[in-house]
């Protein structure tokens, strides 16, 4: 499957709507841009791509909706060279639009199915994290610590510790607690021993599941 104008045109479009549900963020809108969501979708909903929707993909997961990735991601405030941790890799779209950003990015995925997939995928169309893990998210990436920044992409009934623990003094976490509905939660680390809490807003995320299969 190829990208085309065609598709960059429909890319230039969903930026837009995104700028009007409220994203500023110059560099997210440009990585948002320049990933082509279609080529990470099953082919049945590649007429959807881009679309501000989310789509089912394998083993019971869901690729996010462009709107939430772009929040997310303005959320981090990532910059050049910023060593990320992401917890879900997913079908790879969120790593893709952080590595667009030209981040470091090591990510955790603990569906086996989803992580041999997008292992394989990601560096065929030019994408290479650091890392790919199969792996508990929960327990985060100590041997890589410490992170400049953490996104965690799926509903965490609670906030690991591991995670806090592994964020640099001045890094950014950004996480959706909660079991049923989640709300958008970012830690920036102040301190050795202190964190900053915000709470942005209502979310739905597949399960952070506990156990790997």
């Amino acid at each position: 499957m190829k990208d085309t104008h065609k598709h960059q045109g429909l890319r230039n479009q969903l930026v837009k709507i995104l700028e009007e549900k409220g994203i500023t963020d110059k560099n997210v809108l440009t990585a948002i841009a320049n990933v082509p969501r279609h080529l990470f979708m099953d082919s049945g909903f590649v007429d959807f791509a881009y679309q501000d929707k989310a789509f089912p993909i394998a083993a019971d997961q869901t690729i996010s909706q462009p709107y939430t990735v772009a929040f997310q991601t303005e959320l981090l405030e990532v910059k050049p060279h910023h060593n990320v941790l992401e917890i879900g890799t997913g079908s790879g779209y969120q790593t893709a639009v952080l590595i667009e950003m030209e981040a470091k990015v090591y990510t955790i995925e603990r569906q086996k199915e989803l992580f041999k997939k997008t292992k394989l995928f990601l560096p065929k169309i030019g994408y290479n994290p650091k890392k790919i893990i199969f792996g508990d998210g929960y327990k985060g990436l100590p041997e890589n610590a410490p992170f400049d920044r953490i996104i965690v992409t799926a509903g965490a009934p609670f906030v690991p510790n591991p995670l806090l623990a592994q964020l640099k003094i001045g890094g950014r976490l950004v996480i959706p607690v909660g079991e049923d509905e989640q709300i958008m939660t970012l830690f920036v680390r102040t301190s050795e021993k202190d964190f900053k809490k915000h709470e942005l807003g209502k979310f739905r995320f597949v399960p952070m599941l506990k156990k790997r299969n």
